[in-house]
This record gives structure tokens, sequence and C-alpha cells, in this order.
């Protein structure tokens, strides 16, 4: 049968084709927007979070699992050569928030307050979550999730403070590579405990030399 030159080429003749087309041009287009923000290192954390958010969200689709077992074998498929992008997706956080650079300058003593206590709350709520023996990574990334940002509110003063928190964010990039059901070991768990310890009394310890 001859082909028009002037007849539009369909990638898709069914509905579910046509699904799975536009959920794969999405992440395409996510993973290029997280690529892009990386590169140009914007101090826009919500928009990078936002993005970050739809990835997880459409890598958890079956269309997704169907297609590509991983994130690096979609780009090695439809050849993106993002590799900001692929290193933010493994770690899960914006760059904003895995290095806080900001200042709590300006903010008043209420508000710094209200930080502080969101803060000891999402340490307390994770290492309770470790002592309740919760291991697997769908339920202890989100936890994670919440102190690594809620800890990025605060700058970091060097030295003991900041190695507790490139601890914490590797334990992300960690639980971030595990599938949901995944646990981590006994082992795996009692260092956790001790590194997010650590960090929360880190924490603290910076508050003091504010006069916080």
């Amino acid at each position: 049968m001859p082909i028009s030159l002037d007849e539009e080429v369909r990638l898709y003749t069914i509905k579910t084709e046509r699904e799975k087309y536009e959920t794969l041009a999405t992440l395409f287009g996510i993973l290029t927007s997280i690529h892009y923000l990386e590169a140009a290192y914007l101090r826009d954390a919500v928009s990078a979070a936002e993005l970050l958010s739809q990835y997880n969200t459409i890598m958890k689709q079956k269309i997704i699992r169907d297609e590509v077992s991983s994130v690096e074998e979609f780009m090695k498929k439809y050849r993106m050569d993002y590799s900001a992008a692929l290193e933010r997706v493994k770690v899960g956080v914006p760059a904003t928030v895995e290095h806080p650079a900001g200042s709590d300058t300006g903010l008043s003593g209420s508000e710094t307050a209200k930080w502080v206590a969101e803060t000891t709350e999402s340490f307390i709520t994770f290492m309770d979550g470790l002592k309740l023996n919760l291991r697997a990574k769908d339920q202890l990334h989100p936890l994670l999730q919440n102190v690594v940002t809620s800890y990025a509110r605060f700058k970091g003063s060097g030295g003991a403070q900041d190695e507790a928190r490139s601890r914490l964010v590797g334990w992300l990039i960690t639980l971030n590579g595990m599938s949901a059901s995944e646990m981590i070991t006994e082992d795996q768990s009692r260092q956790l405990s001790f590194d997010v310890e650590h960090a929360y009394s880190e924490f603290f310890r910076s508050l003091g030399g504010k006069g916080t």
C-alpha cells in the first residue's frame, strides 16, 4: 500500500499506545527540566521539588515499568546525556536541600522557633520509626526526606554539622535507589540510627551557637 508523504505519521493507533507515548514524553520532559535546573543551579527549590515529586509518581506507573527497568535504561534508550538530572533523581531532593547555603537572617523569632519545632519533630519521628523496627524503603524514605528537608532550612556552620548533614543525604540516596518493599539490614539500621542521632545532636549544638 503506497504511503502518502502528506499524511501524518502516528505513533499509535489505539488508546493504550497513546497513553504509553504520552507518559514516556512526560517523563522525558521532566528529566530534561531537572537537568537544566541542575545545570544552571537555580535557587528554586520549590520547582525542583515539584519536578522530583512528578518524577517519583510517573516512575511508579505500570506503563513506565513495562517499558524500562530503570531511569538509566530510559536515558540510554532515548539518548539522553543528562548526567545532572540522573544525579539529582538519585539523590531525590533539590540541590538547595542537599547543599543549603541560605541564611535565616531576617526571620522573626516566632518563625525561627517554628522551624526549630518542625525540624525537631521530623528528627524524633524518624528516630522513633527506627526504634519501632521500620526497615522498608517506603516506610523510611518519606520520614528521612522530611528530616533532610527541614534540616536544610538552617545554613551549615561547617565541620561536624556539615558532615552530619552529608551522612543523612547519603542515606537518602541509598534509600532512593531501593525498591519500595526492599528493607535495610539490621547493621544498616543501627548505623542509620547512630548517624541520625549524631545529626540531631549537631543540629541543637548549632542552635546553641546562635543563641536560639
